[in-house]
């Protein structure tokens, strides 16, 4: 059987495309020289994530740029909301001016949707053309989508990077590498009293909220959380280009989680519910970033002294009735104003630490 370059590119290579992305592009590329008048495609994928309900990719064959744009669930319902940025709208409203036709051919039902716009209806043999291709497009987009799923369901629960080193690592343990972080770890102040005194509804809604805080505000200055440890959260930093960057971020990140906080207790107090305390420690240093677990049952996390003594300190908090501690190492690497606390011995730790504050706390 004698397949076109587009049919045979889709039984042969289609399935090995890195992303939606670059998989959309390729087709659209390989469906223009094949000879069908197109001015611009879409791929639509449904996705697992908490958020994002499914994800959409808009391809324009004039220039062979493709932008994403995200549907969002909406929040215990069925119903999604499209999140299309500007320039989607754009590309939309230029490639369907005049006499376009656009026509969406997916391999099945209620899977990924293929969507192409011609700068002129397309003719009956063209659209046949197009249910070929999408017939011979169901097997590789099967693939990139179980791929997406599986890529989405490792990130709502580790984390970006946690995800990509998973997949691209051995399922194996002792495997990892070490890195060097600024750490955050942080938890609430008095919570088993708060959940020994209140209906657990309203313990997971607390948590929830206080989650909200903290991880977003990590997330927004480019750190990733590793861990939610009960109410505690330990989160990292990445050194990449320089410590004082992720020293400088990790601080940033602190001072918006204090904005937020303070927001939230002042919700809480209008509702009659009490405020919600916590502690947070930040520090500089390398931890081994990988597998450890039993044999059949793995966990991608950190380990190392940096991790021990970032804990240790955070529990100074209390005793120091302060909401912000910094280690002195991490304390080096940065401009940021801060204010010394003197030296402290840290439980389970050999060296003694000097420790500081931020100068509002």
């Amino acid at each position: 059987m004698q397949l076109s370059a587009t049919l045979s590119w889709l039984v042969d290579a289609a399935a090995e495309s890195p992303g939606a992305d670059k998989w959309l592009s390729e087709l659209g590329t390989h469906l223009v020289a094949d000879g069908l008048p197109l001015a611009g495609g879409t791929l639509t994928l449904d996705v697992p994530h908490p958020l994002i309900a499914r994800r959409t990719w808009l391809w324009r064959a004039d220039s062979g740029e493709v932008i994403e744009a995200l549907g969002f669930a909406t929040e215990g319902l069925a119903a999604t909301s499209e999140a299309r940025p500007s320039a989607g709208r754009r590309w939309l409203a230029e490639l369907t001016s005049g006499s376009p036709h656009e026509d969406t051919i997916g391999p099945t039902q209620d899977g990924p949707m293929l969507g192409w716009i011609g700068p002129r209806p397309f003719t009956a043999d063209e659209i046949e053309r197009l249910r070929e291709v999408a017939r011979f497009a169901a097997a590789p987009l099967a693939v990139l989508a179980a791929r997406a799923t599986l890529s989405a369901a490792l990130e709502a629960y580790l984390g970006r990077r946690s995800a990509a080193r998973v997949l691209a690592s051995p399922l194996r343990r002792n495997t990892g590498e070490t890195i060097k972080a600024a750490l955050l770890y942080a938890d609430l102040r008095g919570f088993t009293a708060l959940s020994e005194s209140h209906p657990p509804a309203e313990v997971i809604a607390a948590l929830d909220a206080w989650f909200d805080r903290i991880a977003g505000a990590i997330h927004a200055f480019g750190g990733e959380v590793l861990k939610f440890i009960g109410d505690g959260v330990l989160a990292i930093f990445p050194v990449t280009a320089s410590p004082r960057n992720a020293c400088e971020a990790a601080l940033r990140a602190v001072s918006a989680a204090r904005v937020g906080m303070v927001h939230l207790d002042q919700e809480r107090r209008r509702q009659g519910l009490t405020p919600l305390p916590f502690g947070v420690a930040l520090h500089l240093g390398e931890m081994l970033w990988g597998n450890i677990g039993a044999a059949d049952r793995l966990d991608f996390t950190a380990i190392g002294p940096a991790v021990n003594l970032v804990s240790r300190l955070e529990g100074l908090c209390r005793p120091l009735e302060k909401t912000v501690l910094v280690s002195d190492t991490l304390a080096a690497e940065t401009d940021m104003p801060l204010v010394a606390l003197g030296t402290h011995q840290l439980r389970g730790i050999a060296r003694p630490c000097t420790v500081f504050t931020l100068p509002d706390d």
